[in-house]
C-alpha cells in the first residue's frame, strides 16, 4: 500500500529544544488515521510539517508524492484544520467562502454552499459571532471544499462540547465516505479515534510505538490474569506490552501471534483505549515491536 505521508529521520528544533526528533512514519493512502500520544510527543509539530506550515530541521517528509507546500499544485493536495479551527472574526461566512475560492484552484463552490445550508448557518453572519462548534464546522467546510487528497486535522474538537463534537465527527465521516479522502486526525480522545478511524498510530517522544489497523489491534491484544508467576515462563508467541502484580496475581497486556490456550491464564479482550494507554506508558527505551502483523514501524 502506498503512503500518503512519509517521514524519515524527521526532526524540528526550536533553538535548543527538539519538538520532534528522529521520527520515521508511513501513513497509508486511502485510510482515516488517528494520531494519538501524550502532550509533547510531537503530534502538532508533525502535522504542521506535513501541511508546510513548518520546515524540518533534519530528515525528510513527503506528502502526496511531493514536498509539503512545494508550489501551488502541491498546496492544493492538502487540506489543514488547525487545533484552534482558525477563522477570521470580522469576516462573514460568505467572505470565508469567497476567500477559499480565490485561494484554491480546485474549490468546490457547490459543496461549500450545500454544507453551509445543511448546517443552518447564515452566510451573512460574522465568524466572530459563531459558537465554537459552528466555527469548527466552517473550518471543516473550508478544508473539504478545496477538494484535497489528504485532509489533516489537528485536535479539531478539543474545545467543543460533547454534542458539537459528535456532530463534527459525524460530518467528517460522511465527507470521507463521499469524497474518498485520506485523513490524518490528531486527538487526545481515543473514543473519537475509535469511532471515526480505521487505522491508528501511537506517537511517544517522537517515536512510533504502534501503527496498525484498529480491528487488527483489537484482535491481537489481550489481557491475561492468573496466579503470580515469573514472566520468563510466558507461552511462546506472546509479546509483553505491560505487566502488573499483586501478592497473588499477575495481570499482563500482551500481543499474541495466535490463540492463547494456556489454562493457567484468564484471557479477556482489550478496547482500543487500553491498547493505546499501554503503549503510551511503556518504560522509556522499551524495544518497539517490529513484527509485520501490526505493521509496527522501525
Amino acid at each position: 500500500m502506498s503512503a500518503v505521508l512519509r517521514a524519515q529521520a524527521l526532526g524540528k528544533r526550536y533553538k535548543q529544544r527538539w519538538a520532534l526528533r528522529n521520527c520515521d512514519l508511513d501513513v497509508p493512502e486511502g485510510r482515516v488515521v488517528g494520531l494519538v500520544g501524550p502532550n509533547g510527543a510531537g503530534k502538532s509539530t508533525l502535522l504542521n510539517l506535513a501541511s508546510g506550515m513548518l520546515t524540518p530541521t533534519t530528515g525528510t517528509m513527503e506528502v502526496c508524492g511531493g514536498r509539503p507546500a512545494g508550489g501551488t499544485a502541491q498546496l492544493a493536495k492538502v487540506g489543514f484544520v488547525a487545533q484552534d479551527t482558525p477563522t477570521y472574526a470580522a469576516l462573514s461566512i460568505a467572505d470565508h467562502l469567497r476567500l477559499g475560492a480565490r485561494l484554491n484552484p480546485g474549490w468546490d463552490h457547490a459543496l461549500a454552499q450545500e454544507r453551509i445550508r445543511r448546517l443552518g448557518l447564515d452566510p451573512k453572519q460574522k465568524a466572530g459571532r459563531l459558537s465554537g462548534g459552528q466555527r469548527a464546522q466552517l473550518a471543516l467546510t473550508l478544508g473539504l471544499a478545496k477538494r484535497p487528497e489528504l485532509l489533516i486535522l489537528d485536535e479539531p474538537v478539543a474545545a467543543l462540547d460533547p454534542l458539537a463534537r459528535r456532530e463534527f465527527m459525524q460530518d467528517l465521516m460522511e465527507a470521507v465516505a463521499e469524497q474518498e479522502l485520506s485523513v490524518v486526525l490528531s486527538s487526545h480522545l481515543v473514543s473519537d479515534v475509535e469511532r471515526a478511524c480505521d487505522h491508528v498510530i501511537v506517537l511517544v517522544d517522537s517515536q512510533v510505538q504502534v501503527d496498525g489497523d484498529i480491528d487488527d489491534l483489537r484482535a491481537t491484544h489481550h489481557r491475561l490474569t492468573g496466579p503470580r508467576r515469573d514472566l520468563d515462563t510466558l507461552p511462546a508467541g506472546l509479546h509483553l506490552i505491560s505487566a502488573s502484580h499483586t501478592d497473588r496475581q499477575t495481570t499482563l497486556l500482551v500481543r499474541a501471534d495466535g490463540p492463547i490456550h494456556d489454562p493457567a491464564w484468564t484471557v479477556s479482550p482489550l478496547g482500543l483505549e487500553d491498547i493505546v494507554l499501554a503503549y503510551m506508558t511503556r518504560p522509556a527505551g522499551a524495544v518497539r515491536d517490529t513484527r509485520p502483523a501490526l505493521e509496527v514501524l522501525r
